[in-house]
């Protein structure tokens, strides 16, 4: 993580939330030299996933440490289609970066909604605005009972962030 710096801007909430830096509707956090603010009205995932729902339907992307983890996005695809019956821990695709090729993980059980059609003009806009625009899939459902809030994810942020921070120093 040396040499890691996040600069989250309002622009990465959905257009239906309004963030401005230092309000409530974020926290703020920083370790080590990672730095990033969480929207509050998500869920997280100890996948590091965000999961937001609007109507009954879950919308998911990456959060801002996993698309450092992944590196510059240039390729991603879906193995499941718009109706699909999906369960928690299904692999629905993957998504491949400069640094690593990793599954896409179902974080709901439910059924399939869409996947972010912006994607297939712009993978790197899971990077770019990953708390907004940047989302990956959506589906009707159930989300994992172990996902946290803001402050939840936190400390599961803590953990990962000393491991990897351990490991680099041994």
């Amino acid at each position: 993580m040396v040499g890691l710096v996040l600069d989250v801007s309002t622009q990465n909430l959905p257009p239906d939330m309004s963030v401005n830096p230092g309000d409530s509707t974020t926290l703020a956090y920083k370790r080590s030299l990672f730095t990033t603010r969480l929207p509050l009205p998500f869920r997280y995932s100890t996948s590091h996933y965000w999961l937001f729902e609007k109507h009954g339907v879950w919308r998911v992307g990456l959060t801002q440490f996993a698309t450092r983890m992944v590196g510059e996005i240039v390729d991603y695809g879906f193995e499941v289609h718009p109706g699909s019956m999906v369960r928690l821990g299904q692999v629905l695709g993957w998504i491949e970066g400069m640094k690593a090729v990793s599954d896409l993980c179902c974080v709901i059980d439910g059924s399939f909604s869409a996947h972010n059609p912006l994607l297939s003009q712009d993978p790197e806009v899971i990077a770019r605005d990953c708390y907004g625009q940047g989302w990956l899939y959506q589906v009707a459902g159930t989300p994992d009972p172990g996902c946290v809030n803001a402050e939840g994810y936190k400390e599961v942020l803590d953990e990962t962030i000393d491991r990897l921070v351990e490991k680099q120093q041994s």
